[in-house]
């Protein structure tokens, strides 16, 4: 008979997802998120900030705003703040991944000491750039294990590597919409009133424009209708108010929600974990 000390422990089965977020002191204002996706699948969202990821295992797949990728180990899944993009896996097995979330202020702010002017965006969405990979793992690595110092120093090579690499100054497009005053008014008033959202008709007749035009105009210039927009909205300002204590049932009152379940289910479809979880983690640091 085997004595105890030789039964191997069990072994993690890879099919079990797992996920957490929390803030990265290295960086201001940024989130860490390191997970495991197998089934989990993202729909059509946004992030106010950039989404780096370095993936560690299996293969994701995502859209964005120029197309599809499919980004497997060692390559790096990023897209831009308000960018539109969904994700899921793109193998049986699913994928890992250790995300950075900076702030387009703390990207600019490299992008500036290494030249360039106003706020970049990416050659690519897919992006094969080891280096910046290797500086980016250990950087989150090192955050983990509560190495500021050091998390800082890597997280901020590898963001300039990746500039250097498939960086580019974000160029103005003339000329995107025809109506572009008319939809930022009507994105202000939606972000002001999440709690009682106007009808279509109503936003409409407010920025002066007809109901087809203005949901054409506003999914021309942010990716989304303006009921998707005014979720994701919600699920945003939901993020704010739970890192700073709030339970999930007052979160999902003081955003709109209908109840602690709708919260629920739109903030799990497009961060991959419930807001209770996110919630716990980001208060335990």
């Amino acid at each position: 008979m085997s004595s105890p000390a030789s039964v191997h422990p069990p072994v993690e089965d890879p099919r079990v997802e797992h996920a957490r977020y929390w803030r990265f002191s290295g960086l201001p204002e940024t989130d860490l998120l390191t997970a495991r996706f197998v089934t989990t699948a993202f729909v059509r969202h946004t992030h106010p900030t950039y989404t780096i990821g370095l993936i560690t295992d299996g293969i994701e797949e995502f859209t964005h705003a120029h197309g599809r990728a499919r980004v497997g180990r060692g390559g790096l899944a990023v897209v831009g703040p308000e960018e539109v993009h969904t994700g899921h896996a793109g193998a049986p097995e699913g994928w890992s991944y250790r995300v950075f979330y900076p702030t387009p202020e703390t990207v600019t702010g490299v992008a500036r000491e290494l030249g360039m002017r106003g706020t970049p965006s990416f050659t690519e969405s897919g992006i094969d750039s080891p280096e910046a990979a290797r500086a980016l793992g250990r950087a989150h690595l090192a955050a983990e294990h509560g190495q500021v110092l050091a998390a800082s120093s890597h997280a901020r090579e590898g963001l300039a590597l990746l500039l250097r690499s498939h960086g580019r100054e974000r160029a103005t497009v003339p000329g995107r919409h025809t109506a572009r005053s008319e939809v930022e008014r009507a994105r202000e008033i939606l972000a002001a009133r999440l709690v009682d959202p106007p009808t279509l008709e109503e936003l409409a007749a407010r920025v002066g424009m007809g109901p087809f035009a203005l949901n054409r105009a506003f999914r021309a210039t942010y990716g989304l209708p303006p009921h998707a927009y005014l979720t994701q909205v919600r699920v945003d300002r939901a993020r704010v108010l739970l890192r700073s204590g709030r339970r999930v049932s007052e979160a999902a009152a003081e955003t709109g929600f209908a109840d602690q379940s709708h919260l629920t289910r739109h903030f799990k479809r497009r961060l991959g974990v419930p807001p209770g979880a996110y919630r716990r983690d980001m208060l335990a640091v």
